[in-house]
């Protein structure tokens, strides 16, 4: 199924924008889990998403936390996106991008082997950079243009002719996005730019917006600036605050609780 329309299918079904990050730290998992399983990352993912796979419309898993861990890491992850429904978007956060050989390469690997419905992508090699990823018509690429952490003004703030970077980048991946499959990163700890770029994108190219929760991304200035007028075409992210919301044996009902409170929260925004 193409992407936009599993998105726009699994947002009405769940009556959600949340996007649950299975960032999954293998220093914070449950400690019986450590000492029982013989793949914690993995059960630990799947207690988590069969807690929660009603109430997201996404799952982002941050590709670090498990190459990290080597050839146990790369399965776990393996397996987890085997194991998300069919029906929900599956996003592999890689930041993916080099010069257009590799980056084929990189987009091949992401989509083809992994079978991600989508990607985030670094725009900073410009357009032969991302254009293998957005060769898959039918799968997403999110392209970094204004990030959560706290440095990001750092280059993204530059103006080029009196105009932002950012805003830049936002209007390239409006040009870029001929087949209806680019998406733009922006976080919801910067919302009046948020606001911005979601006036630039323009109502149908959705925003991966990380840093509601442990980073400090307000909910209700998130969903009015960063949704489009039918409150969609929007993945507000969570990961920390959800996944590691308990530490016992019933860590997954703690999960389930907190991402039930912050779907309703968001909801209560649109």
């Amino acid at each position: 199924m193409n992407w936009r329309q599993k998105l726009l299918d699994v947002t009405s079904q769940n009556n959600s924008l949340l996007c649950v990050g299975l960032d999954t730290d293998v220093g914070k998992i449950p400690k019986f889990l450590l000492e029982t399983s013989k793949n914690p990352l993995f059960d630990f993912n799947k207690a988590i998403i069969d807690a929660t796979k009603d109430l997201v419309c996404a799952y982002k898993l941050n590709m670090a936390f498990y190459e990290v861990v080597g050839k146990k890491g790369i399965e776990a992850l393996e397996k987890t996106i085997r194991y998300i429904p069919n029906n929900i978007v599956v996003v592999l956060d890689g930041k993916r991008n080099d010069i257009g050989n590799t980056a084929q390469k990189y987009a091949q690997a992401l989509f083809d082997t992994l079978k991600a419905d989508a990607v985030t992508v670094n725009p900073y090699l410009g357009k032969d950079g991302i254009t293998p990823f957005l060769d898959y018509k039918d799968k997403c690429s999110f392209i970094l243009c204004r990030t959560s952490n706290p440095s990001a003004g750092d280059f993204q703030d530059l103006t080029v002719s009196s105009t932002p970077l950012y805003q830049i980048v936002a209007k390239k991946i409006r040009e870029w996005n001929t087949n209806n499959n680019c998406g733009a990163v922006v976080g919801a700890t910067y919302p009046e730019e948020l606001k911005t770029v979601r006036t630039i994108l323009g109502e149908h190219i959705p925003i991966l917006i990380p840093g509601v929760g442990k980073q400090g991304g307000d909910v209700e200035t998130t969903v009015r600036n960063g949704t489009n007028a039918q409150r969609e075409m929007a993945l507000i992210n969570s990961s920390r605050e959800i996944i590691f919301a308990g530490e016992q044996q019933d860590f997954a009902e703690q999960s389930r609780k907190k991402a039930e409170s912050v779907r309703n929260e968001i909801n209560k925004y649109r």
